[in-house]
C-alpha cells in the first residue's frame, strides 16, 4: 500500500511540472505575441515624427558611424581621437591579380627556397639587411601600446629576422634587448633622442608625418598616460606629454639636411630616412626627401591608423596607399634614385595578398601596423570581449594589459609573420620566381579597366602585353 502511494505522489508531481512547464511556455509564447503585436501596432500607425523607425533613414542619411561620433563630440566638446584610422572605403587592392606561371615559364618547385631577402638603404655606409619583406611598424610605448606587447612584438620580429619600429613613444630598455634589427624613430619630441639609443638603432627614421594624423603633433595628459612609460619618457609628475609639429623653431629644409647628416655621423653609417604621410603632392614631397639626403623614405597611404587620429584628419586628408605606391615608385624611377634610395610603403594592408601586390608595384618593404595588434593579441583579446573592445588588451591604459602573456603575443606574432612569408613564397613559386628581386608590376593584371589604365598594368579583359614597353 505504501509503494502505491509513493508511486501516485511522485506520477502527480510529474504531472504537476508538466503542466506548470506547459503554462510557462504558453504563458511566454503569450507574452510574446501580446509584446510584439502592441510594438507592431505602434510602429505601423505612429506618425514618422513619434515613430522609433525614424532611426532607419536617419541612420541611412547620416550614417551610423557618424551619428554615433556626432553624439561623441556634443557630450564632451573635445576634438574626438578615433583608433585605427580612416573607416572610409578607398581604392585598394583587391581588383589587382597576378599572373600565373602554367606553359612557359613554368612554376617553380615547392620544395626550392625562394629569396625573400631584403636590403634597405644600400647606399649607406651599413645597410640594414633583413631575411623577410615585412617590418613591424612604429606604434609608440606608453602612447599606445603597453610594455608586455612591445616586448612581444620585438621578440617576434627578431624571430623572424626582420626589424621593429620604436614610434614616437618612449624607448624601452628591454624592447632593445629584445629586438634584432631596431629601428629608431627619431620623433618631434623630448624623448627617444639618447646617444646610446641612436648608437644602438640599426636605421633611423625621422617621422615628418603619417597616415593618420599627417604632421600634426599633440598632448597627452598625465591621465592618459601612466605608469612606467612616464618613468620611459623622462615625465614630471602631472607634466603633459607633448608631440610637435616641427623639429625646429622656424624649420627649414636646411635645418633637416643638417640634422639627417648629423644623425648618419652619430650612428656610424646606419640608413638614415624620413616617414610621410601620402598627400597629393608625394612628388614633391619625394624630391624634399631627396634634397636632404635620406637613404630611405617611408609612406603611409591614407588608409594608416594611428591610436587615436581625429576623424578630419583620417577620413578628409591624404591619397590611397594604391596610389601613393604607384606615384612614389614612378617618381624615383623617374629621379633616377630607384634602387639607390629604398621605398617602404604601409597603410591599410592586412593580407599576403597586399603585401606581395606593394612589393610588385615597388616597394622593397612594408610596414605592418593594425594587422600586427590583432595577431600579436591573438586569443588574448577574449579577455576584453565581450563587454570591452579588443584593443583593451594591448593599449597602455587597457584595462587587461596586466594579464597579457609576452611570450603567447610573441608566438602569435611570430606564427603570423612565418605564414604570411611563406604564403608570399609560394605566389612567388606559382608566378615562377626563385627570388622576390624578379617581382614587378609586369606581374600583374587588373580586372577594372580604371585601375589598369591607373598603375600601367594589362586589362584582363584584353589580351596581354607588355605596358612597361610602351611607357
Amino acid at each position: 500500500m505504501t509503494n502505491i502511494l509513493l508511486i501516485a505522489t511522485l506520477v502527480m508531481i510529474s504531472l504537476l511540472y508538466i503542466f506548470l512547464l506547459f503554462m510557462l511556455v504558453i504563458g511566454w509564447r503569450w507574452i510574446m505575441k501580446r509584446a510584439v503585436k502592441q510594438a507592431g501596432k505602434i510602429i505601423m500607425t505612429d506618425s514618422y515624427q513619434e515613430n522609433l523607425i525614424e532611426l532607419i533613414p536617419g541612420f541611412k542619411h547620416m550614417g551610423i558611424q557618424n551619428a554615433l561620433e556626432n553624439n561623441l563630440r556634443a557630450e564632451t566638446g573635445d576634438v574626438l581621437h578615433r583608433p585605427f584610422g580612416s573607416s572610409k572605403k578607398w581604392p585598394h587592392f583587391e581588383e589587382i591579380t597576378f599572373i600565373p606561371a602554367q606553359t612557359s615559364p613554368f612554376p617553380i618547385d615547392g620544395e626550392e627556397d625562394v629569396d625573400v631577402k631584403v636590403t634597405i638603404g644600400p647606399k649607406a655606409r651599413k645597410p640594414m639587411k633583413i631575411k623577410i619583406p615585412l617590418m613591424i611598424s612604429g606604434m609608440a610605448y606608453g602612447i599606445a601600446l603597453s610594455e608586455q606587447v612591445k616586448i612581444a612584438l620585438a621578440t617576434a620580429a627578431k624571430n623572424t629576422g626582420t626589424a621593429i619600429n620604436s614610434g614616437e613613444g618612449g624607448i624601452l630598455p628591454e624592447e632593445l634587448e629584445s629586438a634584432g634589427k631596431y629601428i629608431l624613430q627619431f620623433s618631434k619630441t623630448e624623448w627617444g633622442k639618447e646617444e646610446k639609443t641612436i648608437k644602438r638603432a640599426d636605421m633611423i627614421e625621422l617621422k615628418l608625418g603619417q597616415g593618420a594624423t599627417l604632421g600634426m603633433g599633440g598632448n597627452i595628459s598625465p591621465e592618459n598616460l601612466t605608469g612606467r612609460a612616464r618613468e620611459v619618457m623622462g615625465l614630471k609628475e602631472n607634466e603633459t606629454a607633448h608631440i610637435m609639429e616641427h623639429f625646429f623653431e622656424k624649420q627649414t629644409l636646411k635645418d633637416l639636411k643638417e640634422l639627417v647628416d648629423e644623425l648618419r655621423k652619430m650612428s656610424g653609417g646606419v640608413p638614415i630616412g624620413a616617414k610621410i604621410g601620402a598627400g597629393g603632392k608625394i612628388e614633391d614631397d619625394i624630391d624634399h626627401l631627396i634634397e636632404i639626403g635620406v637613404d630611405f623614405i617611408a609612406v603611409d597611404g591614407g588608409q594608416g591608423a594611428s591610436v587615436g587620429a581625429p576623424p578630419l584628419l583620417a577620413d578628409d586628408f591624404g591619397i590611397p596607399t594604391l596610389h601613393a605606391i604607384t606615384r612614389a615608385s614612378n617618381h624615383l624611377e623617374k629621379r633616377k634614385k630607384k634602387g639607390d634610395i629604398s621605398l617602404i610603403v604601409s597603410g591599410g594592408l592586412f593580407t599576403p595578398g597586399h603585401f606581395l601586390k606593394v612589393l610588385a608595384l615597388g616597394a622593397d618593404a612594408v610596414y605592418l601596423g593594425s594587422v600586427m595588434l590583432f595577431t600579436v593579441s591573438h586569443k588574448q583579446t577574449l579577455n576584453a570581449l565581450p563587454f570591452e573592445p579588443p584593443t583593451q588588451a594591448v593599449w597602455n591604459q587597457g584595462k587587461f594589459k596586466d594579464v597579457f602573456k609576452t611570450e603567447d603575443g610573441a608566438k602569435s606574432a611570430e606564427k603570423f609573420l612565418t605564414a604570411s612569408t611563406e604564403e608570399i613564397k609560394m605566389a612567388l613559386r606559382a608566378m615562377g620566381k626563385k627570388s622576390l628581386k624578379e617581382l614587378s608590376k609586369k606581374d600583374l593584371v587588373s580586372y577594372d579597366e580604371l585601375t589598369a589604365k591607373m598603375i600601367g598594368i594589362p586589362f584582363s579583359f584584353e589580351p596581354w602585353e607588355d605596358k612597361s614597353k610602351k611607357a
